[in-house]
């Protein structure tokens, strides 16, 4: 766990302009900057990046976020990824706990990193000069230009060929690579030979494997880098790091089983393809693909070992599904892949096949009917029980209400029934821990407004009196605007972005997030900010003393005490509302 107090510290340092600069080209407009949001097609900049508040906010699609947030939506980074990475630009060292595989990844990374960086070099260097490699990959379709974009290269035949590259062959980073091996000799030789090299590159650009695939009849044809410190099959997909662009524009990604498939495709203009490494496709690999698109598209052979790779990328993705993302299953003709049906029939006719893929619920339904007679008691009964470890971990959303209406259509049951034979979680408005005063969205202007101006500016929340503290914690309503000056005054955040990142875990994170966005193009200078606010607060004390003035005119009561807080709160509406007298009962 990254301690929150470093991530507020990393956010002080970064200059979010220059990450997203980095990235997406912005062009100044007053105090801001602006582009066309890399989140999705637009012609008219409507990307506003704020340097004071060091925020940024799409008017367009809603995206928002701090530096932190741009990486993971931008490259596809996890939250602690993202840190480091920000750490790293500014020198920072990030401080957690690790464990010793963690530790291990550490202590390796850097020379491993450059190590395989090296051996890319080389392997595309040789391709230059290999006649039979360069012939075919122009067989298969490829240009030069495609080559380069994913660095293909080729390993020479030989058994040590790499020390050609490095001074040192013996190295124990070369072994721990995977690059090399010991035989009963104990001597080295090269894992890859007579090889056309992909190499394989994280979301940073960094090289951490490679895939060979043999030239001519040898076993194996593909062959994957060992996992290493610093690469596991489960978490990587090959070309997501050239596709993200257009998987964004695309709004799309299709998931294949090969090399040649992605880079085929791309070759053909269906830029947004990735594959998985040599293993079944994992839940980290489903996490990490609906953090760039909104639709996944799994693309396998119409045969039956693709059907079972299919059904094994379903199980894996139902955790994953939340309303809004879309998984779908495509199959092609028999005796098709995505390399030879797009070098056949071209990027329009393999964009119609996406187009007609059906959604995940459709496959599931289709595929567990097949397996019983639901004209059968008995049949009905196995496709409950089949259904329900596919049920059980879907998030209990609009998606699994769904579903569910459908196993129950055909299994002859109430919904209520296929919920409660299932096991089914009850359905859920929210995810977090429920806040005793109602953490919904303040529906009063005045509340929001509250929000806006204190998340905008947070340093005015040191310059509340205790009277509107008093205020704020009096009315429920107000419960998210008395935890946000809480936070302020523990954090010491002083943008909107850190107040973003510190508010993670709150209770109102869901209405902090919401308001977020609606702060970035408020102005104005200190004075006008705290006028605003003093604004504000003096209409919640009006509305405050007009409520217990109208509770004591309906009371009727005539004590003393009373008639003396009835003249008190007299005066005060009359100060209150800025004139001499009010409008009020001349007595109880």
């Amino acid at each position: 766990m990254i301690p929150q107090s470093f991530i507020q510290d990393l956010l002080s340092r970064v200059d979010i302009v220059d990450v997203v600069d980095r990235h997406v080209k912005l062009k100044r407009a007053g105090a801001n900057y602006v582009a066309c949001c890399p989140f999705h097609g637009e012609k008219t900049p409507s990307f506003t990046v704020s340097p004071t508040k060091q925020f940024y906010h799409c008017f367009g699609c809603g995206a928002h976020g701090t530096a932190v947030g741009f990486l993971m939506e931008y490259s596809g980074l996890g939250f602690v990824d993202a840190v480091k990475d920000l750490a790293q630009s500014v020198g920072m060292k990030v401080p957690e706990v690790r464990s010793e595989l963690a530790q291990r990844k550490a202590e390796a990374g850097d020379d491993l990193y450059g190590v395989l960086l090296r051996a890319a070099q080389y392997y595309r260097a040789q391709l230059k000069d290999a006649a039979r490699a360069i012939d075919y990959l122009k067989r298969r379709g490829l240009s030069g230009e495609i080559a380069k974009r994913f660095g293909i290269g080729y390993a020479p035949d030989g058994w040590q060929n790499l020390a050609a590259a490095f001074p040192d062959y013996n190295a124990k980073a070369l072994a721990t690579a995977g690059l090399v091996k010991v035989n009963e000799d104990h001597r080295r030789y090269d894992v890859f030979r007579d090889r056309i090299m992909f190499p394989i590159v994280d979301v940073r650009g960094n090289v951490i494997g490679f895939g060979g695939r043999v030239l001519g009849e040898g076993e194996p044809k593909y062959l994957n880098s060992p996992e290493t410190p610093i690469f596991e099959k489960g978490r990587e997909l090959y070309g997501l790091y050239q596709a993200r662009g257009a998987i964004r524009r695309a709004g799309r990604v299709v998931v294949v089983e090969g090399y040649m498939d992605v880079v085929a495709l791309a070759q053909h203009e269906v830029e947004y393809a990735v594959a998985t490494l040599g293993t079944a496709t994992t839940p980290l690999h489903v996490q990490k693909l609906l953090r760039q698109a909104d639709e996944v598209v799994f693309c396998f052979d119409g045969d039956d070992a693709g059907r079972r790779a299919a059904w094994r990328a379903l199980e894996n993705s139902l955790a994953q599904l939340v309303d809004g993302k879309q998984v779908r299953f495509l199959f092609l003709p028999q005796g098709e892949d995505p390399d030879t049906y797009v070098r056949k029939a071209g990027k329009e006719a393999f964009e119609t096949l996406i187009a007609g893929a059906p959604p995940l619920s459709r496959f599931l339904l289709d595929e567990l009917a097949s397996r019983v007679d639901l004209s059968a008691a008995e049949g009905r009964a196995a496709f409950i029980h089949q259904a329900r470890p596919l049920l059980k971990p879907m998030q209990s959303n609009a998606l699994r209400v769904q579903i569910v209406r459908e196993v129950a259509a055909l299994s002859r049951l109430a919904p209520e029934e296929v919920e409660r034979l299932c096991e089914l979680a009850p359905m859920v408005t929210r995810t977090r821990t429920a806040d005793p005063r109602s953490p919904r969205m303040p529906q009063a202007p005045l509340a929001r407004q509250l929000l806006r101006l204190l998340m905008g500016n947070p340093k005015v929340a040191s310059t509340l009196s205790s009277e509107q503290h008093a205020l704020l914690s009096s009315d429920p309503e107000l419960a998210p605007v008395a935890a946000l000056v809480e936070l302020l005054k523990n954090s010491g955040a002083t943008s909107l972005g850190v107040v973003f990142e510190a508010s993670r875990d709150s209770n109102y994170a869901d209405i902090y997030e919401a308001v977020a966005g609606e702060t970035l193009l408020a102005a104005g200078s200190e004075e006008t900010v705290q006028a605003d606010l003093d604004g504000v607060f003096a209409q919640l004390e009006l509305r405050r003393v007009q409520s217990e003035y109208t509770r004591l005119c309906a009371s009727g009561g005539h004590s003393e005490s009373e008639q003396l807080r009835f003249q008190e709160l007299k005066r005060r509406l009359a100060e209150l509302k800025g004139v001499g007298t009010v409008n009020v009962r001349s007595q109880i």
